[in-house]
């Protein structure tokens, strides 16, 4: 039989479907404090009845930003709709056996479809028309959001999916097609009606993680860390992972609860409660605050020489290493040193600087350190008293002890 290049039409019902994919395309996010460069990746939803598209950037491409993508586009919508038709990623189904054509849907996508009143329907292997709508959508997302945002540099995820949002803003509701209407438009007046409703709670994937507390009394969940109570350290304790929140049990006792933290890796989310008194007041590292509350340990005329180091620059952290060197270096060991020179400092009306409390210190030090004036020799005569109360004029010799050394008489006889 003759082969043909025909093909049908596929006629979209209005809140039946959603298509989802990710973006062959990335973007990078840079830190601002390492520079160390991140890979963000896109994912993409289009309903291909009124073309809205809704779009999002994650770290990875893993099981829980996957699904979070979908609670989101949920969300945007202000529905559901009846299919979610995804291609054939990792994280929404799997062969059910090695070398099996059968695919079966992956059983925490499946729990938000169950809680979300919806079905997942994967698009057919080697059938790109299924997905149509889709390829469309994410040619769309290259175009128009990420070529768009290309030469832009983003230090956070959330400035990027602020970006992002904007652009995808534009592209729904300022952008007519052919009839002058927009996507946002038909989807409001012949869509959104038709979408299924939202549950009164949203979809939280929950793991459970036996995880051992450190001595810093955090534990490391997915690379970030979360402040314990200080007593727990160094002890088991079970914790309840969700998409937004961490949650810490000692046994059946919450002892913890924490906002999950997304972005870079190795961040931490402490508590004052949960630090021991000795460890207070290390928060604010190179602020006023931190310095002058140095100080006070020092002295009052310290606090005042700090304040007034602080208080002459008109970008105060340009007086933050004078201050460094001056508690840290010159008061690592000489605290009481270092408050007796900012004294006679105030006292003097002088300049604060580095080199002039150095100068004072060094005063301070060799008044300090100066021998010991000598005291004279007791003499070997004593004034001559009568009655035992009133000296004569003439001083009496006192023999010394070698007079009464008899050694050298019996050795002699």
């Amino acid at each position: 039989m003759r082969s043909h290049d025909l093909v049908a039409v596929l006629r979209h019902e209005p809140g039946r479907a959603m298509l989802v994919d990710w973006v062959g395309p990335t973007m990078d996010i840079v830190d601002s404090v390492t520079g160390e460069i991140t890979t963000a990746y896109v994912w993409v939803a289009v309903l291909p009845y009124s073309g809205v598209i809704c779009c999002r950037a994650y770290l990875d491409m893993k099981s829980p930003a996957w699904l979070d993508a979908h609670i989101q586009a949920f969300a945007v919508l202000g529905g559901v709709p009846a299919l979610i038709v995804p291609d054939n990623p990792l994280t929404s189904s799997h062969p059910r056996s090695r070398g099996s054509i059968e695919r079966v849907i992956n059983a925490r996508y499946q729990q938000l479809a169950d809680h979300y009143q919806t079905a997942i329907v994967p698009a057919r292997s080697g059938k790109p028309r299924d997905k149509a709508a889709a390829e469309n959508a994410v040619g769309i997302v290259e175009k128009r959001v990420l070529g768009y945002l290309a030469d832009d540099v983003f230090t956070t995820l959330a400035d990027l999916n602020e970006a992002i949002d904007a652009r995808v803003d534009e592209i729904n509701h300022d952008m007519p097609d052919v009839n002058g209407v927009t996507r946002w438009q038909r989807f409001v007046a012949e869509e959104q009606h038709t979408l299924g409703q939202l549950p009164d709670t949203r979809f939280e994937e929950v793991q459970w993680k036996q995880l051992k507390v450190g001595r810093n009394y955090h534990i490391r969940a997915d690379s970030q860390h979360y402040s314990v109570p200080y007593q727990l350290a160094g002890q088991l304790v079970s914790v309840r992972l969700t998409s937004t929140g961490v949650t810490v049990f000692d046994g059946n006792t919450m002892v913890s609860e924490h906002a999950r933290i997304n972005g870079r890796k190795g961040q931490y989310s402490t508590l004052a409660a949960h630090v021991p008194e000795r460890h207070q007041g290390i928060d604010g590292l190179w602020s006023r605050s931190w310095f002058t509350d140095r100080a006070r340990s020092f002295g009052p005329a310290t606090l005042a020489v700090i304040n007034q180091i602080l208080d002459r620059h008109v970008i105060e952290a340009q007086g933050y290493l004078a201050c460094q060197n001056i508690l840290e270096g010159l008061g690592r060991k000489n605290r009481a040193v270092v408050e007796a020179a900012c004294q006679q400092l105030i006292n003097r009306n002088g300049y604060a600087t580095y080199t002039t409390l150095k100068r004072l210190m060094a005063g301070i030090t060799s008044d300090h350190d100066k021998p010991a004036v000598v005291a004279p020799a007791a003499s070997t005569t004593k004034r001559q008293t009568v009655g035992g109360s009133q000296p004569l004029g003439a001083e009496v010799y006192v023999r010394d002890a070698s007079h009464y050394d008899t050694t050298g008489e019996e050795q002699s006889q």
